[in-house]
């Protein structure tokens, strides 16, 4: 009884906070997934910088005139993938994120910043080409989030932080991703590609000094997008523009569902790639909302920025699958 008791209090004491997250705002691991495999034997390291912003305030679908409120998230992503066989590969993503919140009302304004190490993914990818006739490859995977960051840190009152600024998530989650591309033949530098990941939340069962279980909701997400090539200054450029889907399901606390919580978003993403030498590729995206539709009142992503590079090693002898 007392524990039903604390935790309607604490709901009911973080309505304000609520209404200002987003399940948006975190580490970006969905988007960041799907090295391409480079042949057997090869490894891949990549390390990208992403920053979040988050100052559009909605209810549903309609835009608030209310700038009072701010999410800024930095992370630095750490991609590692090696290719057993011209088929069978294997990727893993690190991350460390910094998350700040600003509330300012009635002349006052409230900061709170955290900074750690996030969680961490593991994906086995397997590639079945020519799927769809020649030049096209489908690619799947399977793999899980580690906890690794923490989800436990604290106000300098003391006061434990809601789960959506903690570094870590706490949980376990199942991940399942495909990938499919195919050349075009009217262009053969052009490429028409596609790409689905789904993020099966597990559950912190620590929450709350072990008083709660947090759970966030599902996360679908799904790209299609179109990608060409030309030469300039030497130097191959791969420009692209992406039209990406997210969906997030309502996060729970002990089986219950919390309000201002998921929603739907689409996003166009221009993107650049350039490769500098046949190893070595910089890659940059601007990912910018269309449509944004909100379970409640939630803070919503207003601009995405990332950049990154990415050094490939090959073997000199490269296996067969």
């Amino acid at each position: 009884m007392m524990r039903i008791l604390f935790l309607s209090l604490f709901l009911a004491g973080c309505q304000p906070l609520l209404s200002q997250t987003c399940c948006s705002g975190g580490v970006p691991l969905s988007n960041n997934l799907g090295l391409p495999n480079e042949g057997g034997g090869s490894l891949t390291l990549g390390l990208n910088y992403d920053y979040n912003n988050l100052n559009t305030l909605n209810v549903g679908s309609d835009k608030l005139d209310d700038d009072s409120r701010l999410r800024n998230t930095n992370s630095l992503l750490l991609n590692l993938g090696y290719s057993f066989t011209d088929r069978l590969s294997v990727e893993s993503l690190f991350t460390w994120v910094n998350q700040t919140r600003t509330i300012a009302q009635f002349g006052n304004e409230n900061f709170t910043e955290t900074t750690g190490l996030g969680d961490a993914v593991l994906l086995i990818k397997y590639a079945f080409p020519e799927v769809l006739g020649g030049s096209s490859v489908l690619n799947l995977g399977a793999g899980g989030k580690i906890p690794l960051g923490k989800s436990d840190l604290t106000t300098e009152e003391g006061v434990q932080l809601n789960a959506d600024l903690q570094p870590g998530s706490g949980a376990w989650d199942a991940l399942g991703w495909m990938s499919i591309s195919k050349n075009l033949g009217f262009r053969p530098s052009a490429t028409l590609s596609g790409s689905v990941t789904y993020r099966y939340t597990g559950k912190n069962d620590s929450y709350l000094n072990n008083t709660a279980v947090y759970e966030f909701g599902n996360v679908l997400q799904a790209n299609v997008g179109y990608t060409d090539q030309f030469l300039l200054f030497n130097t191959v450029f791969n420009p692209g523009l992406i039209v990406k889907y997210r969906k997030a399901d309502s996060d729970e606390i002990d089986t219950t569902t919390l309000p201002n919580t998921g929603g739907e978003w689409i996003f166009i993403r221009p993107e650049l790639l350039a490769k500098i030498t046949p190893a070595l590729t910089l890659s940059t995206r601007l990912e910018i909302p269309i449509y944004s539709y909100v379970d409640g009142t939630q803070l919503t992503p207003t601009l995405r920025f990332s950049a990154g590079l990415s050094y490939t090693f090959k073997k000199s002898t490269v296996l067969n699958p």
